[in-house]
């Protein structure tokens, strides 16, 4: 349902733009919505949390003088309290100004981006605090840019997000998260709406006595018309609140009410057909049939909605990429010696790149660095979360994508493939491998699994290599060698690492330093 909201002059010229919070601000807005987190069963909040405890902490250590004895009132009495001597430190001996260091701007976006995740609107509101503080402080960030950006996506701000993101993507030159295809989809989106609100106009010329009047008034009006079965009036009253809607830019609103707006008029539209009666008008296909304008209202709708969810598809069989499936990948590695590298300290100190150019097929796992003295320079195999899209344009022979949630599943392999960049392609069947081929359920194997661990079991599953060699594989003990992008993202807890190394030891033939052997 559309929202009243009355716009100040200042507001409709854009005059008036709200100061980004401070530091101090920012950290209070976070240690209040710590306060307002209860126990619960909604793990998103429990994630945030998690967070925002760590954020605390991390600032309550720093909150007091060195020397000076620490509060055991916990993490966010001692937050409050440093931000009250920050406000009197003209008058007091307490510590100096805040400053946003490398720690706590990696914490702050810990909290935006948990806070984003939650889907609630306190919690957007606590992102768009914390988005709006980091850009304002570090402009430089490309992290910082990357959640504002997100942040205003969630609000419906669309012409915002694309400027953010591209703000991001001015500062990196890599694209792991997928971001061109995400300012594309948004900009074609905008496009489509202002084509959608053309066709409302010329469709519905009785709506312009409608377009400035109170949007939720308008929109109850409407209903009672349709309760009435008054459908033109109905109609008439839709189209002037999307068409107010568009002119104040509330297009997430517009989308919502639009789709709502098409699902009476196919309601309509259906009574006419299975129950005509006497004065309904005949359904021909012609020009001026209520069918022909609402079938290109649904075409731009479509096309807006698919658009704004995951960004145009250039070219949908991306460079006649060959899908493979279980058996044929089988086939495809049977009889071959296999290398696992990791993506590791251990291999990137090291010089083992020959031996692993050696093998006959390479793998390397998402974010995977080349540094052929130390990692060797093929790739044969690249196996990634789809989550990310570090590495996608690499050429490689193979690329296996997993995902446990095959509808995000599909929609990265739509927005991240790059055409041409794979010659086969695992498919629905090679997904994720522990849970779908192996059977494994989170009550036996509760941890998500590597992507690391995922391939080794499809590979000892199969059984099909004389060699399987997991290289560096230390499980991250001696740290992470990946992109320089990838290298500020932390290593994941979700995964549980000493199950992992406990399946991998158990099932060795030979260990080294550098090496442990499968077969």
């Amino acid at each position: 349902m559309p929202r009243s909201r009355a716009l100040s002059p200042q507001e409709e010229r854009g005059a008036v733009e709200e100061a980004p919070p401070t530091l101090e601000e920012c950290l209070r807005a976070c240690a209040t919505h710590s306060g307002k987190l209860v126990a619960g069963l909604d793990r998103r909040r429990g994630e945030l949390a998690e967070a925002l405890r760590a954020l605390l902490a991390l600032h309550a250590s720093r909150a007091l003088p060195a020397g000076a004895p620490r509060a055991e009132r916990g993490p966010v009495s001692a937050l409050l309290r440093r931000a009250q001597a920050t406000a009197t430190a003209a008058t007091t001996s307490g510590p100096g100004p805040l400053t946003l260091d490398n720690p706590l701007l990696d914490a702050l976006l810990a909290v935006g981006g948990k806070a984003l995740d939650c889907g609630y609107e306190d919690e957007r509101a606590l992102a768009d605090v914390v988005s709006r503080c980091l850009v304002a402080l570090r402009k430089g960030s490309r992290a910082a840019w990357r959640l504002r950006g997100r942040v205003l996506e969630a609000q419906g701000a669309y012409a915002e997000a694309a400027d953010a993101y591209d703000e991001y993507l001015s500062r990196t030159e890599e694209d792991g998260f997928g971001v061109r295809a995400r300012v594309a989809g948004l900009r074609l989106a905008a496009a489509r709406e202002r084509d959608l609100a053309g066709l409302l106009a010329a469709s519905r010329p009785g709506a312009e006595a409608y377009r400035a009047e109170p949007l939720t008034e308008t929109w109850f009006d409407g209903l009672e018309h349709v309760d009435r079965g008054e459908l033109d009036a109905a109609h008439d009253r839709f189209a002037g609140a999307l068409l107010g809607l568009a002119d104040r830019g509330e297009w997430r609103e517009f989308q919502d009410a639009l789709g709502r707006t098409l699902d009476v008029s196919l309601h309509d539209l259906d009574s006419r057909v299975t129950d005509p009666g006497p004065d309904a008008p005949a359904a021909r296909g012609a020009d001026g049939d209520p069918r022909t304008a609402l079938n290109v209202l649904l075409a731009h709708y479509a096309d807006l909605a698919r658009s704004r969810q995951r960004g145009p598809v250039e070219d949908p069989t991306f460079g006649g990429a060959k899908w493979l499936s279980l058996g044929e990948f089988r086939n495809k590695i049977a009889g071959r010696s296999i290398c696992l590298v990791a993506n590791s300290g251990r291999v990137g100190s090291g010089s083992l790149g020959a031996e692993i150019d050696a093998y006959d097929l390479v793998v390397r796992f998402n974010s995977y660095r080349i540094d052929p003295r130390a990692t060797g320079a093929r790739t044969d195999i690249h196996v990634t979360i789809h989550k990310h899209a570090f590495n996608w344009d690499q050429h490689v022979d193979t690329r296996l994508v997993f995902g446990g949630d095959v509808g995000a599943w599909r929609s990265s392999l739509r927005n991240r493939l790059v055409p041409g960049a794979q010659t086969h392609l695992g498919d629905d069947s090679l997904r994720w491998p522990l849970r779908e081929i192996g059977k494994v359920g989170p009550e036996e194997w509760p941890a998500i699994p590597t992507t690391g661990f995922n391939t080794l079991f499809l590979l000892d599953f199969l059984d099909v290599n004389p060699v399987i060699d997991l290289i560096g594989f230390d499980f991250y003990e001696s740290g992470a060698y990946r992109t320089s992008e990838a290298m500020r993202m932390p290593v994941t807890s979700v995964h549980e690492y000493s199950d992992e190394k406990t399946w991998v030891l158990d099932r060795a033939t030979k260990v080294t330093e550098h090496r442990i052997s499968l077969r």
